[in-house]
């Protein structure tokens, strides 16, 4: 008897070994083991890679809407737990691991997580001391970013009054644990930094689990701290707890409580170190005081002050006598002048023409004024004037 042969296309093939294997319970929900190899993300987000192990290979596929919810970064050579269906990729005929969930072997998500990311954001500086604010000494206003109740925002609150009632302080209550939390932390920041709302902020909550504290672990609110330009005090969780804001904000508190203590300044301490500096203010002041008093006393006693009118008298002789001797001086000076001044008028008398004159010259001239000293400056008939000793005549040329 012959057998009959089933003749099928390579398409019909593929779904119906499709089929088989979608409809296998065991199948439908997996969890497998394996390192990662040839991991490709996805421009669209979905993460293709390989799963294998020392004897097989298994390709995979995380499409986009199962890996948002990644708490880590896969990479190449990391041995993993994943979750999914099995089934046929038709088109290749090659079966395949559908990931729905993944999670690392051996090392929860949420450290594999927090390790990357503090990694990643130290390689980018943001942890680096350069860019760290230093905290005011005296804040005027205090912003407070934590949930509306619980015993962290009452602490701070409580620490903050009791130290610096000085101070305002300005709550922006946030959810701090939950899908929007990070975001609202983050916006809480921004807001405070928009307005320039305080001079100092304090961001934290109360103790917890890693799952609890984990806002505080996302890469939005670790770049909404370091972009502040309001200093920021992290305060999340106990003094053991590390969490990445910590590391990117400009001061680690340990706690809540402690994170208020840092933020202000003791009141009381100032009022006493007031009270100091006011106590030796006067002391100060009074020492000199004293000081210049004995200081003044002995400058009365000195001989100097003791006899000043002797002094006065003593000043006004020696300026009578400095007066007498100036107006000798000037007289003998204005004497010794005239004398000179006499001998030379004399010479000069002794070179007038007046003087020849009167030893019986005369002076010649045209009646233009032209001095003669010539007989061809005139001619026969031409009018001159002579000037004698005691005047001047008028002449006619005859020859």
């Amino acid at each position: 008897m012959s057998q009959e042969v089933l003749t099928v296309t390579v398409t019909q093939l593929n779904n119906y070994v499709k089929r088989v294997l979608e409809n296998n319970s065991y199948l439908k929900n997996i969890w497998i083991k394996g390192e990662i190899s040839n991991l490709k993300q996805h421009s669209s987000g979905h993460v293709y890679l390989t799963l294998k192990d020392e004897g097989s290979v298994l390709r995979a596929v995380m499409f986009r809407s199962s890996a948002l919810s990644l708490r880590f970064l896969p990479e190449n050579g990391m041995k993993i737990l994943a979750r999914g269906r099995i089934s046929v990729y038709e088109r290749d005929g090659q079966y395949q691991l559908y990931i729905e969930e993944m999670q690392p072997d051996g090392i929860g998500a949420l450290h594999i997580a927090y390790e990357q990311l503090k990694n990643k954001l130290s390689e980018e500086g943001l942890f680096d001391e350069r860019f760290k604010k230093p905290i005011p000494k005296y804040p005027e206003t205090i912003g407070v970013i934590t949930a509306a109740t619980g015993a962290a925002v009452r602490d701070i609150i409580n620490v903050l009054k009791r130290r610096y009632p000085l101070a305002e302080i300005k709550l922006r209550p946030v959810t701090v644990q939950g899908e929007t939390s990070a975001r609202e932390i983050a916006n809480a920041i921004s807001l405070f930094n928009e307005h320039k709302l305080a001079d100092v902020l304090i961001v934290g909550r109360g103790g917890g689990s890693i799952e609890d504290l984990w806002s505080f672990n996302e890469e939005i609110v670790a770049r909404a701290v370091f972009a502040s330009d309001i200093p920021i005090i992290s305060a999340v969780g106990h003094e053991t707890d590390f969490t990445i804001c910590d590391f990117v904000a400009d001061l680690r508190a340990p706690t809540p409580s402690a994170a208020a203590e840092i933020a202000v300044p003791s009141a009381s301490s100032l009022f006493e170190k007031i009270s100091s500096v006011k106590t030796a203010l006067i002391y100060h002041m009074n020492h000199k005081i004293e000081r210049n008093l004995q200081l003044l006393e002995r400058m009365m006693r000195s001989p100097a002050l003791s006899s000043f009118d002797g002094l006065i008298s003593d000043l006004n002789m020696r300026l009578a006598q400095a007066e007498k001797s100036l107006e000798q001086a000037i007289e003998t000076k204005l004497k010794q002048k005239s004398d000179s001044m006499a001998m030379l008028l004399g010479k000069l008398d002794a070179l007038s023409p007046l003087k020849v004159l009167s030893r019986g010259y005369s002076l010649a001239s045209t009646k233009d004024g032209a001095l003669l000293t010539s007989k061809t400056q005139v001619n026969t008939g031409d009018e001159i004037s002579v000037r004698l000793n005691d005047g001047s005549i008028s002449c006619e040329v005859k020859g």
